[in-house]
């Protein structure tokens, strides 16, 4: 009985070592061939690997690193659980072949952000369509929303837990982050592949169901952005609805008055923003209407969970916005003694490091002006970034040229 008792053990042992290395070995060939796959975009550091007899694979102090960024996503720990041992090594051994249900669990997502989250030569190919949700933040009404505002708000970073789990239902899937608000997609009948992700929107005829919550953030940037560009927060508003509805109307739609109204109440209250979307339909499976169209349907939407009726698009001619093609002078008013003014302050060059992301204006011993927005510096030059149709062009100056270094910034009047 001893010997026999002995043998088992001795089995039991063998065995849960040979999964464990086997498993140690798959993922690693696996992680492999990821990041051999991602190298034209980004690098992966995959981290510790670790397994559990339950049928988990588990990714320790790891990092992704865009090259498109300057900042990498880190994680403290990624578990993909399979439900099962045998699960778990036919994965591994066939991804495309994986068990009817899985999840996979990102703890202590986070990436630090800096003042210039996207790299020069991707901010410079930019589109030539207006951007739909990009809030504006300064006193040039093209300049928008950053990293750079982030931190001035007060938000260094971005931190949370992701979780997707695959069952015979369909996809679910939620980011959850600290201060900065919450996205869940519940996707009946969705089958997700990791080794063909384009044929995710294909794979449900049913529409998903997308809940965003700003946890507090759109208050603050609200009020923020409205300081920044010099006006109160129900102009700022109509501004940043008017961008919307231009871009809207340069990709050849018209959006109704309820959808510009929802809009606008989400910019300067956020809450809680329910949508059921279709991303194999155009735009999404947002109703689109002709001109002439008397009224039909509305897409589904539910702002803190009352709906919100006549939400849908409406056909027109495409129409691109005009564009200045210099910088727009912000326009200072008077005001009484020791009130807050938005206007031209002037600075120390050995100071500049602290105004990186805010709105400058340099001139040149040689009296050029060069105004845009401060990108970088260090104990020689600085790169001043200006808007241009394509997006944003960053200029290297050298400190020692400088005449005058001015910040656009709200201080004491004269």
């Amino acid at each position: 009985m001893k010997r026999l008792l002995t043998f088992l053990v001795v089995v039991a042992l063998i065995g849960y070592l040979s999964f464990k290395g086997a498993v140690w070995w798959l993922a690693d060939q696996r992680l492999a061939e990821a990041r051999k796959a991602a190298e034209n975009v980004g690098v992966i550091d995959r981290g510790e690997i670790r397994s559990g007899i339950e049928g988990r694979l588990v990714l320790g102090d790891g990092s992704y690193q865009d090259f498109r960024l300057t900042q990498p996503v880190e994680f403290d720990r990624v578990m993909f659980d399979a439900g099962s041992p045998l699960a778990l090594v036919t994965a591994l051994l066939n991804p495309a072949d994986l068990p009817g249900h899985w999840s996979l669990q990102a703890e202590n997502l986070r990436m630090v952000l800096d003042t210039n989250m996207f790299r020069n030569w991707v901010t410079a190919a930019g589109d030539m369509t207006p951007a739909l949700f990009a809030p504006v933040c300064g006193p040039d009404h093209r300049q928008r929303l950053g990293s750079g505002d982030l931190l001035r708000l007060g938000v260094s970073g971005v931190s949370g837990e992701s979780l997707i789990i695959q069952s015979r239902d369909g996809v679910y899937g939620e980011l959850t982050t600290a201060n900065t608000g919450s996205v869940e997609v519940d996707w009946p009948g969705a089958h997700l592949n990791p080794l063909e992700l384009s044929s995710l929107p294909g794979s449900s005829a049913s529409p998903m169901t997308v809940t965003l919550r700003d946890g507090g953030l759109m208050r603050r940037v609200a009020a923020y952005c409205s300081r920044e560009s010099g006006v109160d927060t129900s102009e700022w508003a109509g501004i940043v609805v008017e961008t919307f509805s231009d871009a809207l109307k340069a990709r050849g739609f018209s959006a109704s008055g309820q959808l510009l109204a929802l809009y606008r109440q989400w910019l300067t209250e956020g809450g809680e923003l329910t949508l059921e979307l279709d991303p194999s339909a155009p735009v999404w499976g947002i109703p689109v209407r002709a001109s002439t169209e008397a009224p039909g349907a509305s897409l589904n939407a539910r702002y803190n969970r009352s709906e919100v009726p006549d939400i849908y698009l409406t056909r027109v001619e495409p129409e691109l916005p005009v564009r200045p093609q210099a910088m727009l002078e912000p326009v200072v008013t008077g005001a009484g003694g020791g009130e807050l003014v938005a206007g031209w302050n002037s600075a120390d060059t050995e100071d500049a490091e602290s105004w990186l992301g805010q709105t400058v204006r340099v001139t040149l011993e040689n009296g050029n002006v060069v105004e845009g927005r401060l990108v970088s510096i260090d104990d020689s030059r600085m790169e001043i970034a200006r808007l241009m149709d394509g997006g944003e062009v960053a200029y290297p100056i050298a400190i020692r040229l400088i005449a005058t270094f001015e910040v656009w910034r709200r201080g004491q009047s004269r």
